[in-house]
This record gives C-alpha cells, structure tokens and sequence, in this order.
C-alpha cells in the first residue's frame, strides 16, 4: 500500500522529470524544433502530476488501527473545529480511550490544526435508554491535540459518564 513517504520520493523523482522536460523544452524552442510544443504540453502534464503527488504526501490513505479501539461511527463533522463520534454504552475506559487516540490520529489532519483560532475537538458519545421513549446522550470523553502531551493528543474521560451508560446498559 502507498504511504506517504513513497509518494514524497516519487513526488522528488517527479519533479526531476518536469525538470528535465522543461529543459529539453527551452533547448526545443531555441533549437526550433517540430515538437517543441508538444515538450510545452509534457512539462505542464509533469508539472500537475509532481502537485498531485506532493498532495498525497501529506496525509496517509490507510487509517491507523491502535490496539483495543473499537469501531465507532463518525455522527457529526463540523469540518473545522468539532468531531463527534458514536460508540457503544458497553464500552471500557480503556477502549473509549484507545478509540479516542485512533479518531484523533485519522481525523486530525494538518490543515485543522490551528484552524480559525480554535483547536479541534473529538468527543465520544453514546445514547442510553433508561426507560421506553427516553434516552439521555451521554458525553463519554473528547480528545485534542496537545504539544505537550507524550502522544501529542490530551484525553479527557467522563468517569461518570461512563458508569451511568454501563449501569443502563447493564440493566
């Protein structure tokens, strides 16, 4: 599978070709060439392919697993500042947390960080249901970025939270 290191090579070794073909192309035109316009036409070709290249270097297209995450689903996505995933009622404090690492690694891209003044947040959520026709949403944790932190990423968890959704979800 490609990562984004061989996209960064082959973005290099693209950029050397639109090089040599930019070359060749001036040499074409003072030479006067027959096909000094198609040289133009290839240059430009190389040049939109080392831009696309050099775009998929920047973020991985296989999503990181971390150990013990479960499966959730993405309920909200303000594009820019706030993620809200959906996990079961069942869950553990250690898998809320690993799943909180593993939405914040998948999620968190470089262009949100720092993004109009706010730092992106991800918060876990669930629905219990205490009784038929009324469920409470619980807020289980959230994750931020954080240079500080020894993962890069602050998790915060609702111990409370958590053992409310357990004890309904038990019962």
């Amino acid at each position: 599978m490609p990562t984004p290191e061989l996209f960064l090579e082959a973005t290099k070794w693209m950029g050397f070709a639109t090089l040599a073909f930019a070359a060749l192309a001036v040499l074409a035109f003072l030479a006067k060439w027959g096909i000094r316009f198609r040289l133009v036409g290839t240059t430009g070709f190389c040049g939109v392919l080392t831009a696309g290249l050099f775009g998929l270097s920047f973020q991985p297209l296989v999503p990181t697993t971390i150990e013990g995450a479960i499966p959730y689903t993405t309920v909200f996505d303000s594009g820019a500042s706030q993620l809200v995933i959906a996990v079961p009622a069942t869950i553990t404090e250690e898998q809320l947390e690993a799943t909180l690492q593993q939405a914040a690694i998948n999620s968190f891209n470089p262009s949100q960080l720092d993004g109009a003044g706010q730092a992106p947040l991800i918060r876990a959520r669930t629905i219990v249901h205490r009784a038929p026709a009324i469920s409470d949403l619980l807020y289980l944790g959230q994750v931020q970025p954080d240079a500080q932190a020894e993962s890069g990423y602050r998790t915060q968890l609702s111990r409370a939270a958590l053992a409310k959704a357990r004890a309904v979800a038990d019962s």
